[in-house]
């Protein structure tokens, strides 16, 4: 594989679809003439994400007043995804939906991450670990694959996918050469600081992705909006981080495109060259801990 560039968004993504929609051509332009190969957006680009992670249909509200306090649901192969497909041209684009999916007649809703390019979706992933009252919104996806695209075999997760280092372990076990990561990522709702740099939770996204790339040993683009929706305020702190888990590019809390250019397969060859993290596990070890 060639050098690419990558690109992390940090932005403000709502509830109005298809103000998103006409939002995001010039924000993939912008990216196209800084020559970026992938760009990654964040969590929910498409319909927001949740106002409230304790109780995010409300608590007290039936199911239809429930339901009108949530994101927009989408399908996977509806207008909605297609459009911005459709917008990628050349580009790989990772972003975030409100997934819908009719399972055994029922209506359910995923948070997932989609990867499209050239019109066409190459291919998805439904968050597994769902935090808080995430739950109650939200069916668990069972899975990590990597996908194969234009820029390499991506494993994609979305945000609290990556505090478990199964997740990221599992994409890399199946030869994803590069890790994304799509977030709506808050600050802290228990023990909020003044400033965001000193948020306890600012402290945990950049950890845990810094973590994250350096176990792996491969390049992580990691997106996540900003502002505030309902009663969450949103880090940002979108980065680029190289296989040594090092900050090559970062937005701090505004919004912005965290930029990055490399040889993603060289550099991880180049940092397995002496320690080969995935090659030198001991399996046998880890299994008897869990029985």
């Amino acid at each position: 594989m060639a050098e690419i560039t990558m690109a992390a968004v940090a932005a403000h993504f709502g509830r109005d679809v298809g103000r998103t929609l006409a939002k995001l051509p010039g924000m993939v332009e912008q990216a196209r003439a800084r020559g970026v190969d992938l760009l990654v957006l964040p969590d929910a680009t498409v319909g927001g994400y949740l106002l409230d992670l304790v109780h995010p249909g409300g608590a007290s509200s039936g199911p239809d007043d429930a339901d009108a306090l949530l994101p927009p649901a989408v399908e996977i192969d509806g207008p909605e995804v297609q459009a911005v497909a459709d917008l990628a041209g050349d580009m790989t684009v990772c972003f975030g939906v409100t997934e819908r999916a009719l399972e055994g007649g029922e209506d359910v809703r995923y948070n997932s991450a989609v990867c499209v390019q050239a019109g066409r979706v190459l291919g998805s992933h439904r968050k597994v670990h769902l935090p808080l009252g995430e739950s109650e919104v939200y069916r668990a996806g069972t899975e990590f694959v990597p996908v194969d695209t234009p820029v390499g075999r991506l494993g994609m997760m979305i945000d609290f996918d990556k505090t478990f280092p199964e997740s990221s372990r599992t994409l890399a076990l199946a030869d994803a050469e590069l890790l994304v990561c799509l977030s709506a990522w808050p600050a802290s709702v228990t023990d909020r600081s003044d400033r965001l740099r000193n948020d306890r939770q600012a402290h945990l996204f950049d950890l845990y992705d810094c973590a994250r790339a350096a176990e792996n040993q491969l390049w992580l683009v990691s997106s996540n909006q900003t502002g505030v929706l309902g009663g969450l305020r949103f880090l940002g702190q979108a980065k680029v981080v190289d296989p040594a888990g090092e900050i090559v590019a970062k937005t701090w809390a505004k919004g912005g495109l965290a930029v990055a250019t490399a040889d993603v397969a060289a550099d991880a060859a180049r940092a397995r060259r002496t320690m080969d993290h995935l090659r030198q596990r001991v399996p046998a070890a880890y299994e008897s801990g869990l029985r």
